[in-house]
């Protein structure tokens, strides 16, 4: 608890007021990352050498633009600056420690953004929702990587949905946001990667199906090129007497 206030409290001191709100879902996913990390491991691997696959592909590595960056975990971030001119990260929050650790690359060629990649004021207020719409503005763009970001989204939006008490939301929402990031992705003129979530099951120790959820809100992804297990909660993380699997896509959408 004291690592995890420290770590708020730097961060806090360094993301822009507005996104001040996303700091303690971070702090507790790095908290979770922490405790899980050897049943993370191959989840994060898989992730990162699915990007590193992509990127390999590449004749011109100028900019590379990571969208949901976040804890860095599963994305190469070491590879990808050596292997890039510009290396852009993207999220809503970057914890202290995230930070203290980029500057220390040597080539000084990583950039970090605070933005909000969703779409929900737009769509909540009616207006054409074009989170993306910055990435056509980014010079040299070669590659762009949507990192377990989708399903957050979507998860993001519903929270906020709650903690507003928001009642006259259009009914398709959350499925609108899913459609708007996919068609974005897939608009792009330079590669891109999609890796996400796309549902999650709670096994009992019986191993018997307790719940299963939708991630993507009815949205079908397209057919993966890679697919995986992520164990988000092994027995013993939120209780003895179940676990949490997520199901995890990748494929390159351009």
């Amino acid at each position: 608890m004291i690592l995890e206030a420290l770590q708020y409290a730097a961060t806090r001191a360094v993301t822009p007021k507005e996104f001040r709100p996303h700091i303690r879902y971070s702090v507790n996913l790095w908290a979770r990352a922490n405790r899980c990390a050897g049943a993370w491991a191959e989840h994060e691997d898989n992730s990162r050498q699915f990007v590193l696959q992509s990127a390999r592909k590449l004749k011109q590595r100028r900019t590379a633009v990571v969208l949901g960056s976040g804890l860095l975990r599963d994305v190469p971030h070491d590879a990808l600056v050596a292997m890039f001119d510009t290396v852009v990260l993207i999220d809503l929050v970057h914890l202290a420690s995230v930070q203290a650790k980029l500057r220390l690359n040597a080539k000084k060629n990583v950039r970090i953004a605070n933005r909000d990649l969703s779409g929900f004021d737009d769509v909540l207020a009616g207006r054409p929702a074009e989170p993306l719409d910055f990435l056509r503005r980014v010079p040299y763009l070669d590659l762009v990587v949507s990192a377990n970001l989708l399903s957050q989204i979507g998860t993001g939006a519903r929270h906020r949905l709650e903690r507003e008490k928001i009642a006259d939301a259009p009914d398709d929402l959350l499925p609108k946001l899913m459609h708007i990031h996919l068609e974005a992705l897939a608009g792009l003129p330079c590669k891109a990667c999609l890796i996400t979530d796309t549902s999650f099951d709670v096994i009992g120790k019986d191993g018997k199906l307790l719940q299963h959820e939708d991630l993507l809100h009815g949205v079908k992804p397209p057919a993966p090129a890679a697919a995986w297990e992520w164990p988000l909660a092994p027995f013993g993380e939120e209780s003895r007497d179940y676990r949490i699997v997520h199901h995890v896509i990748a494929r390159e959408l351009t």
